[in-house]
């Protein structure tokens, strides 16, 4: 009889930043009008609504798929790494709401575009992906621009920014563990997951935070999760494709399509240190898009 062995089993995680970034490109821009919707519906709405609603409408938006295709889509063997995935987004969601709350915007949002920073350490750590100097200086250009941007106060050094710190932390941790199940699991079920999971979890603020709706505001509710689970399905599809470390410096658009909505629909001009910011912001990208693409496996014992 052949004696029982162990080996190692390559599972292939793909490596190819141009197509990724691109579509981390797509994803800060769907995350931005997310950002125009929740800013509208906010003003009557609070936090707690907002976080429940965006998730349940992403259980819906599988409904059509799961009448189409069955459950068979959605059958897993890594039920604990999507749970693990749901703890660093929803985390990250709640601490960014309490950075929010508690700190001046402008802080609040360096913290929300912070997460870039830290995915290229967390990869090479956790995945043993490549970590460059390149990539780290189109990190650091693009945070410099956020900084520019944003331009934060000093109750960025407050005590209570370590939740924002906590956020970005999470924040990373959630793209990487997408990463961690690319080789495995597609898109659409690390995001059904994450929402059916975040749904429950969020639910239960509601037994102390729950306010009646007014048709406008479901319409609006309607549309927040309509385009957030796009944009989750789009930069999963990103991190499936490249490496965090290389197409990451590609999330920070968000924030320049977050200010030119800002200044069409509200007529908030930005001033010249945001179009300083904006153009750092465009070289860190075009530096990450333009990183050398490579064939990359990423040995996982197996038996």
């Amino acid at each position: 009889m052949p004696r029982a062995r162990c080996c190692v089993v390559e599972s292939v995680r793909l490596d190819q930043p141009r197509r990724g970034a691109l579509l981390l490109a797509l994803s800060g821009l769907l995350f931005a009008i997310m950002g125009v919707l929740i800013r509208e519906v906010s003003t009557g709405v609070n936090n707690e609504t907002v976080v429940f609603a965006r998730n349940l409408i992403g259980v819906f938006y599988f409904l059509p798929l799961m009448l189409i295709r069955g459950i068979a889509p959605f059958r897993t063997r890594r039920l604990g790494s999507h749970f693990l995935r749901t703890f660093y987004g929803l985390g990250a969601m709640y601490c960014f709401f309490y950075a929010i709350a508690h700190l001046p915007l402008a802080d609040a949002m360096v913290f929300t575009y912070a997460a870039p920073v830290f995915t290229p350490v967390l990869a090479w750590w956790w995945l043993k992906e490549s970590l460059t100097g390149r990539m780290m200086l189109s990190v650091a250009i693009g945070f410099i621009g956020v900084i520019l941007v944003a331009k934060p106060t000093g109750a960025l050094f407050d005590p209570k920014a370590l939740a924002g710190v906590a956020a970005s932390l999470l924040a990373a941790c959630a793209f990487v563990s997408i990463r961690a199940m690319s080789d495995s699991e597609p898109a659409t079920r690390i995001v059904f997951y994450f929402a059916s999971f975040s749904t429950l979890l969020s639910a239960i603020p509601l037994l102390w935070a729950y306010q009646p709706l007014t048709l406008p505001q479901l319409g609006l509710l309607t549309a927040i999760g309509i385009v957030a689970t796009t944009s989750q399905l789009v930069m999963s599809r990103a991190y499936a494709l490249a490496p965090p470390g290389k197409i990451g410096p590609l999330s920070y658009l968000a924030i320049v399509f977050s200010g030119a909505f800002a200044w069409v629909l509200w007529d908030e001009l930005p001033g010249w240190s945001s179009w300083l910011g904006a153009g750092l912001i465009f070289a860190a990208s075009l530096l990450s898009l333009y990183l050398p693409a490579k064939p990359g496996k990423t040995p996982r014992a197996g038996v």
